[in-house]
């Protein structure tokens, strides 16, 4: 019997589940349909190369879209279960609500593993290619994507003006250059003319400007003033930013603990990468906290369908990611250890979920439940008062 009820309860949360993960792939995918759309409209680049960076682009949703997509599938499984009867039939069969949990904590361990695949080895795969193919088509392009007298800022952290460009040679005239890759040290470049051209080594993107002044400001009031004759200046490249360079996001499990233990890293770029480590480990957990959190709010759900159910869900969602947020920000800025901030919401979000799960075992209303724990702890503070 209990064979047949887990079986059950698995295969209605995994179809659920496959749809959601589909659904919330396809709304965070949106948003870059629009600028990968433009590539093959603007810039003519093949439809292969755009589903490669699709691919690569997929473990970082992933990582979002499963505990998602998991919490969503067990509030509407339960939701179901409980409007059709169906738990008050299990629990007339001597099943206690808690006895209803393995197959969902099993369904949430697997969501667990499929996260922490595609935390630890999908996402800096994921990244790391995705930018190689981006910095190939730049190389391709950039050339092409240059307009005189129109602002060109395809590279992040440049922006680069010309009074003329020639598009056969890829040369410059009048050129003004603004480079905020190094926020501490802003530069603005003025030449008279210039060219467009990669390294010898095919790796960079560079370009060569001729008679002018760089004009760079210093910490303070600094202010220092360069005149040259020829000036090579690397705009992209593996590790020379304009968002081609490697940051945590890039990096495997090892390499984090590596840059995190070495004396050398500047000390806000360790706690970065120090709050990613631990992320990379705790947020895949959020579906086991989703499945305690889910079960008793999907049966209290009973009368309201499948809106409410997708609602609550956003509502859970919401809650979690802005406390996640907050609480990596601390970590970021070295107020609360990376260990403590990053687990702190799975902690709080799953003695929540208990509290519900007792109150749905003991059929008492969870809303009614935290109503008069919100009066008695108002009541108390009055009371100190």
């Amino acid at each position: 019997m209990k064979r047949i009820l887990t079986f059950y309860i698995i295969r209605e949360i995994a179809s659920l589940f496959l749809l959601g993960i589909a659904v919330f792939t396809l709304i965070l995918l949106m948003g870059r349909l629009i600028k990968l759309t433009d590539l093959v409209i603007s810039r003519g680049v093949p439809l292969a190369d755009i589903s490669r960076m699709i691919l690569y682009l997929m473990p970082s949703f992933l990582v979002f879209t499963i505990p998602m997509a998991f919490l969503l599938a067990v509030l509407l499984a339960f939701g179901r279960l409980s409007a059709d009867n169906e738990i008050t039939v299990m629990k007339s069969g001597g099943l206690s609500l808690v006895q209803i949990m393995p197959p969902v904590l099993l369904c949430g361990v697997v969501a667990v593993l499929l996260t922490l695949a595609a935390s630890i080895v999908g996402v800096p795969w994921g990244n790391s290619a995705f930018k190689r193919i981006s910095f190939e088509m730049l190389k391709q392009n950039v050339a092409v994507t240059i307009r005189e007298k129109v602002f060109w800022d395809e590279i992040p952290g440049i922006i680069l003006y010309t009074d003329h460009y020639d598009e056969e040679n890829h040369t410059l005239k009048g050129v003004v250059i603004h480079d905020g890759r190094d926020q501490a040290r802003p530069m603005t470049i003025f030449a008279a003319s210039g060219n467009v051209g990669c390294t010898p080594n095919q790796q960079d993107i560079c370009l060569v400007l001729n008679n002018g002044s760089i004009h760079a400001a210093g910490k303070g009031d600094g202010y220092r003033l360069v005149n040259f004759g020829e000036y090579a200046m690397t705009v992209a490249g593996p590790g020379k930013g304009g968002g081609i360079g490697r940051n945590e996001l890039d990096m495997g499990i090892g390499e984090l603990r590596q840059q995190i233990d070495n004396p050398a890293t500047p000390k806000a770029t360790r706690l970065k990468m120090a709050a990613e480590l631990q992320s990379r480990f705790a947020f895949p957990f959020a579906s086991l906290v989703f499945a305690v959190v889910a079960v008793p709010l999907g049966i209290q759900n009973r009368r309201s369908g499948k809106s409410a159910g997708f609602s609550v869900s956003i509502a859970i969602l919401l809650a979690y990611y802005v406390l996640l947020s907050l609480l990596r920000t601390l970590a970021e800025r070295g107020t609360l250890p990376a260990e403590l901030a990053l687990w702190l919401p799975n902690v709080i979000f799953l003695a929540v979920g208990w509290y519900f799960l007792r109150m749905a075992s003991l059929e008492r209303s969870i809303w009614t439940a935290v109503q008069d724990a919100l009066l008695t702890l108002i009541g108390r503070r009055n009371a100190v008062r």
